[in-house]
């Protein structure tokens, strides 16, 4: 094992490296064709693709604000070249919505269409899950999703079908090719018929809830990547499931030498060329050789800020070329090289960052949105900024108030915990965000559109509830933009995304914590309790003449 150590001086304007060659995946369809049907063995993790361009690679530089930092880089594999064998997001034309928020972004590419302007919910099916009563120390966690616990929806090819049906031994007679996919809190991982509502295959117990969103090999090798949330038992850590066989096939335990002791794992880890990149709750950022449906640890990357302790991560990834971006619990927001884990920038964003920071190509450039929670301040600001994702220049800061809550013993973070969502069609200039203000009475939240050129408001709405479930978007064939909406006591809202004037809303669930996903008109959403939904969303004379 090779380690790097830095405290004190930074490596700056490092030459790239000239040398390197990108080898590309061929065309998803190939790819996909290839992974379902050959051997666990002979997957795309070393699958021989055609050569093409180059792409363009940022700077391999440290910039001055590193020096905040103490970080400490562990090679493990140094056979294998760093640099990933695509830059490409392999999520972008899979058959599906494979991880949180689509993609390399995170910037949730999964638009619904609707035609007409909506005002109506409607609910299709309702799954229960299962019960976890057993007390942890931090309480039951039961059933249902909690954050943010996204469910992940995948169009099988007929290639995979016919593999699933001649390995796995758990199909239902209601398994078909539109599969819905979550990790639940009761510690299971649950299989749904998209059209029917019905089990398509049985569920899996992972021993331990699963608070994040799971995330589902882009490559269709049949590997899902979960993360366990809390210790009801041990062992406990992160893991690889074998869909075609139906059990898991690779576990990663606790680990001892990280900088910070929690274990869990929130993160929705992300597949970038022939690596699987897994931010930790213990403050390490793991790189993974994917090799078959088994993970061999590469690299990892521990950081904080000098004379603090480590700060775990709670969001997810985003990457874009060979730089990545995490966000911790101290509000460090960091940009990173993939090949080698040299951290590029880092920013302070004052408090606990937990959603997921979102990157934007505004004129070719790439810009990172983010904000942060008000934890440690307990009352103060929601700081939301926009970042250089190149160099880590704040572009603008945008202050918005909030306060911790309470009910009885229990307390409540406020600002942001929902990942922003980009403005599109007609609002393609604004950015969305549900903050949790917890003003009285109740705890009270705000959805806020911001205009992403300067950051001032562009609307405020007070909500009588807060929102940690991330807003999701639907366009009309006018190229008008709606939002979807749910907050903490279960209730649904569509607003109209260029005013925020209310267009629906309507009680559904118990605490919708967790982010949906559209699919087409529909929304899939889990909620505390024990219920996942499938919403359709639309005109009450257009559902009305489908029908």
């Amino acid at each position: 094992m090779k380690t790097t150590q830095k405290d004190i001086f930074p490596l700056t304007n490092r030459p790239i490296p000239t040398a390197r060659a990108f080898v590309v995946l061929s065309a998803l369809v190939f790819s996909c064709l290839m992974a379902c049907s050959t051997p666990q063995e002979s997957t795309a993790d070393s699958m021989p693709s055609p050569l093409q361009e180059e792409p363009t690679l940022f700077p391999d530089t440290s910039f001055a604000s590193v020096d905040e930092l103490q970080y400490q880089i562990d090679l493990f594999d140094s056979i294998t070249d760093d640099m990933p064998n695509t830059l490409d997001d392999l999520y972008a034309d899979a058959p599906g919505i494979m991880t949180f928020r689509g993609g390399a972004l995170r910037n949730a590419p999964f638009v619904g269409h609707i035609q007409g302007r909506p005002d109506t919910v409607i609910i299709d099916w309702k799954f229960t899950t299962a019960y976890d009563g057993r007390q942890t120390d931090l309480g039951i966690w039961g059933g249902g999703t909690g954050w943010t616990g996204q469910p992940l929806y995948v169009h099988w090819p007929d290639s995979c079908m016919n593999r699933f049906r001649n390995e796995s031994t758990q199909l239902t007679d209601h398994f078909s090719n539109d599969e819905i996919i979550v990790g639940s809190l009761c510690s299971r991982i649950y299989f749904i018929n998209f059209a029917t509502g019905d089990s398509s295959r049985q569920s899996l117990s992972v021993l331990n809830p699963i608070k994040g969103t799971v995330s589902l090999d882009p490559t269709l090798n049949g590997n899902l990547y979960v993360g366990q949330g809390v210790p009801n038992t041990q062992p406990f850590g992160a893991l690889t499931v074998n869909l075609y066989k139906h059990r898991i096939s690779h576990f990663f335990p606790r680990d001892n030498k990280a900088w910070r002791g929690w274990g869990g794992y929130d993160s929705s880890p992300i597949r970038i060329g022939q690596f699987l990149f897994r931010p930790a709750e213990n403050g390490t950022l793991y790189k993974f050789r994917i090799k078959g449906d088994s993970l061999l640890l590469h690299s990892t990357l521990k950081f904080k800020k000098k004379g603090s302790t480590a700060a775990g991560m709670e969001s997810s990834m985003a990457y874009y070329r060979n730089y990545g971006f995490v966000t911790d619990n101290h509000g460090r927001v960091l940009c990173f090289n993939l090949a080698t884990l040299q951290p590029v920038w880092s920013y302070d964003n004052h408090d606990d960052s937990d959603a997921t920071p979102v990157l934007a190509l505004e004129e070719g450039h790439p810009y990172l949105y983010t904000g942060c929670e008000v934890d440690r301040q307990g009352s103060g600001w929601c700081y939301v900024v926009k970042l250089d994702a190149l160099t880590g220049e704040r572009i603008w800061e945008q202050r918005l108030p909030a306060h911790r809550g309470a009910i009885g013993e229990h307390k409540f973070d406020g600002g942001l915990f929902a990942t922003p969502l980009l403005g599109v069609g007609n609002c393609k200039n604004l950015l969305f965000l549900n903050v949790v203000t917890n003003d009285k009475p109740g705890l009270k939240g705000e959805f806020v559109a911001l205009n992403r050129a300067d950051g001032s408001i562009a609307y405020r709405v007070s909500q009588s509830h807060y929102a940690w479930a991330s807003p999701v978007a639907f366009l009309n064939e006018n190229d008008e933009m709606f939002v979807f909406n749910a907050d903490c006591i279960g209730r649904v809202f569509l607003y109209n995304g260029k005013d925020g004037s209310l267009l629906y809303s309507k009680q559904v669930g118990a605490n919708f914590e967790a982010s949906p996903i559209v699919v087409d008109n529909h929304v899939v959403i889990g909620s505390r309790g024990r219920s996942i939904f499938r919403l359709t969303v639309g005109s009450t004379r257009q559902l009305k003449n489908s029908n």
